[in-house]
């Protein structure tokens, strides 16, 4: 069946607006063929189960009927489980946000019944319940039905399967003749179609076909991740893996954006694909991207559409899609060609309701899987570069250096160091040397990862609270240049071209001259050798930058946080130079 896009479906603006906001771009199969017909004041039948992006579409009509000068109940939506009963109201909740006066209440047994009071008193207008507690209200005079226009029962054959059917007839006969009726089901048994031939008038029957999961050579895994702890879960699973090629999902542009600059700062190539992007500059990212002239590419759903490109080594759901076919495509683009591929999905919360829901429409082979502790993600570095240097020795792709090595061993050092000592070096590590460049100004030791973190990355066995471990030479392209900059003389404003900034953090802020620089080019996209001597203080730090750049890198870091801290940057003064 077609999919639209929303603004094609006769939706007001407000609902535009909030749909817009949570990320979808373009309607679902199920809420292409149900939306218009609720608005046309149909009752209807909808075969779809979880995971079809079913509940906004009936959520969408559901709000665009209620009239927000009407403090009463106007739409009443059961649920089988409270869980199912959370999830509508929140989904719910977000898109009224522009509806000036549309108020929602989730009402299910376990919760206080003084809030429910409170919410029906103040003149909640869409209900959401469980039919348990929806009759408990009826019975005690708090739930009213003198207004009610629309009465949607979702998952229907479940809440018939839990024995709500006598519940279910009892709210039905009390509700008024004139409501509009919707019945929304994985399956029609007998039963169901009892209930409809008995209370519907006429319905509209829409039936949308389960889609069996089409990339049988993708191993899909899926993570339990709190939302905070989402991009640390993303780069430890990019280093134990070595990815080098692959597209990271989100569901906003907003998020696409925000994604790219934090993976640019730490490293990472990466460029961006979403709506608010221009097609000149669509085209431009994309074939780049195919000649592998960076190597992740942050995308949404409707940018990244009908994008041709192989070799994919992983497809990353940092959001959650909002429906099985989303899932399906998006997972697609990898495991192309008879190739193996891999596609990771990240669930925090309640999420984890909805990709069962989309694992069962879609008939997925989606596992578990557990985030890399930092030790992990150590080892796998250590084996990548161990690697690197094996297949060089064996390939004799290197230059002698005879001469030096002799003089060392001459001098009584062994080979093993020689070699240590080297690796060392090549890792980004400092050693003394006469003549050479001071040691840069030493930074307070970096803290452990926060206890939250180390719950959301490992439930069963959290990680030790040891420091970023040290990433080898050559892992990913733009460190090494990161880390250069630590290793340079703190002692900013003798170089010419240059203009030095003051910024607002300092050693006791745990900052580092690699930090400084990393943002630095993420915020700016700006080559790193833009920047050049940091000297750190204890509350602020000096920076050198090219000067036909200060002005722009002044103001991209104004009010960006780093380390917890909003920034400030200004030139630098002689009192912040003393």
């Amino acid at each position: 069946m077609e999919k639209r896009p929303f603004n094609e479906l006769g939706l007001s603006d407000e609902i535009l607006k909030a749909v817009d906001k949570m990320g979808f771009e373009e309607a679902s199969p199920i809420q292409t063929a149900v939306i218009p017909a609720i608005l046309s004041g149909r009752d209807v039948v909808g075969q779809s189960s979880t995971g079809s992006g079913k509940t906004a579409a009936f959520a969408i009509p559901a709000i665009e009927r209620v009239d927000p000068k009407l403090r009463a109940v106007q739409v009443l939506i059961l649920c089988p489980t409270r869980e199912l009963a959370v999830q509508v109201a929140e989904e719910a909740g977000k898109l009224s946000l522009f509806k000036r006066g549309v108020m929602g209440v989730p009402i299910y047994g376990g919760q206080s019944y003084e809030r429910q009071f409170r919410a029906l008193a103040a003149g909640a207008q869409v209900v959401i319940g469980t039919p348990g507690r929806v009759m408990d209200h009826m019975e005690r005079g708090t739930l009213k039905f003198d207004h009610l226009k629309l009465v949607i029962l979702d998952e229907t054959d479940r809440m018939l399967d839990m024995g709500f059917r006598d519940d279910i007839e009892h709210i039905l006969k009390s509700v008024p003749a004139t409501r509009q009726l919707l019945f929304f089901s994985a399956t029609i048994p007998r039963p169901i179609q009892d209930l409809i031939s008995r209370y519907s008038k006429d319905p509209a029957w829409i039936k949308i076909e389960s889609v069996a999961q089409n990339a049988p050579q993708v191993e899909q895994i899926y993570f339990e991740v709190d939302r905070r702890s989402k991009i640390e879960a993303l780069t430890r699973l990019i280093d134990v893996h070595d990815f080098r090629y692959g597209i990271i999902f989100c569901s906003t542009k907003i998020m696409v954006d925000d994604l790219d600059e934090h993976l640019h700062s730490r490293g990472y190539l990466t460029d961006r694909l979403h709506g608010d992007i221009t097609q000149a500059q669509r085209d431009r990212v994309m074939d780049k991207f195919r000649h592998r002239g960076f190597e992740f590419l942050v995308a949404t759903d409707v940018a990244a559409r009908g994008l041709d490109v192989d070799d994919l080594e992983v497809v990353f759901n940092f959001d959650l899609p909002n429906d099985a076919e989303d899932y399906t495509h998006r997972i697609g683009r990898t495991g192309r060609a008879g190739k193996s591929g891999r596609a990771f999905t990240f669930v925090s919360g309640q999420e984890i309701y909805k990709l069962q829901g989309m694992v069962r429409w879609a008939k997925l082979n989606v596992k578990r899987g557990t985030i890399p502790s930092l030790d992990e993600v150590e080892e796998a570095r250590t084996s990548v570069f161990f690697e690197k240097i094996r297949a060089t020795l064996e390939a004799k792709q290197f230059k002698p250096h005879d001469r030096m090595i002799d003089r060392l061993l001459d001098q009584g050092y062994a080979s093993t160091d020689i070699c240590s000592v080297l690796i060392h070096l090549l890792q980004g590590g400092t050693g003394g040397s006469a003549g050479g460049p001071p040691a840069p100004a030493k930074a307070k030791p970096a803290k452990s990862a926060p206890a939250w973190a180390k719950q959301a990355m490992t439930p069963k066995a959290a990680p030790e609270p040891a420091p970023a471990p040290t990433e080898p030479a050559g892992e990913r392209p733009a460190l090494p240049a990161k880390k250069a900059k630590y290793a340079r003389p703190a002692r900013t404003g003798r170089e010419a071209g240059m203009a030095t900034l003051c910024l607002n953090i300092g050693l006791e802020h745990l900052v580092t001259p690699a930090d400084v620089v990393g943002k630095i080019a993420g915020v700016t996209r700006l080559p790193a050798d833009v920047v050049g001597a940091i000297d750190l203080h204890e509350r602020h730090l000096l920076v050198d930058v090219r000067a036909e750049h200060a002005a722009l890198i002044a103001k991209k870091l104004e009010g960006i946080k780093l380390k917890g801290v909003t920034l400030t940057a200004k030139p630098a003064s002689a009192q912040d130079k003393g």
